[in-house]
């Protein structure tokens, strides 16, 4: 049996963190728990390019261009879209990780999910770092470890 898998090496590597301005109360906190990640498995500060944009409608549009660059190892794309009273939810949060899948389907680099869809800020914040974890940090950690994947398939 042969086993393929990514070893989580952050080393000389380079990483687009995708951020939603939008619930930045978690947005920040997913941020900060994606770069810690990453400078805990070897990534250098200064390899780490931070992009904002206005909310998760954003998302797809902007990882795309990102992604066109050509100057990153993988893109983790990070944001919060909380249930509201209205069909409003159902309708963005569809949308932004449609399109994201849509850049990860095509992009020769890993697009990592780092997008929450909750019903309530309780619930995001529990997921951005007190009681669920830091999903920031799982982002980058699946960015870390699809980057060395990628690097063993060719």
């Amino acid at each position: 049996m042969n086993e393929f898998y990514g070893e989580l090496k952050g080393e000389g590597k380079r990483f687009a963190v995708l951020l939603t301005r939008f619930n930045s109360l978690v947005t920040e906190e997913l941020l900060a728990g994606a770069k810690d990640c990453l400078l805990r498995h070897g990534v250098a500060d200064d390899d780490i390019d931070v992009y904002r944009v206005p909310g998760a409608w954003e998302l797809p549009a902007a990882a795309s261009r990102i992604v066109s660059l050509g100057k990153h190892d993988a893109l983790i794309a990070l944001g919060c879209i909380i249930r509201g009273g209205t069909p409003h939810f159902e309708f963005v949060a569809a949308e932004a990780l449609r399109g994201l899948g849509a850049v990860a389907r095509e992009a020769k680099i890993p697009v990592s999910l780092g997008v929450l869809t909750t019903d309530t800020v309780d619930q995001a914040l529990e997921r951005a770092g007190t009681k669920a974890g830091n999903k920031g940090w799982d982002a980058a950690l699946s960015a870390l470890e699809m980057t060395d994947l990628y690097r063993r398939l060719g």
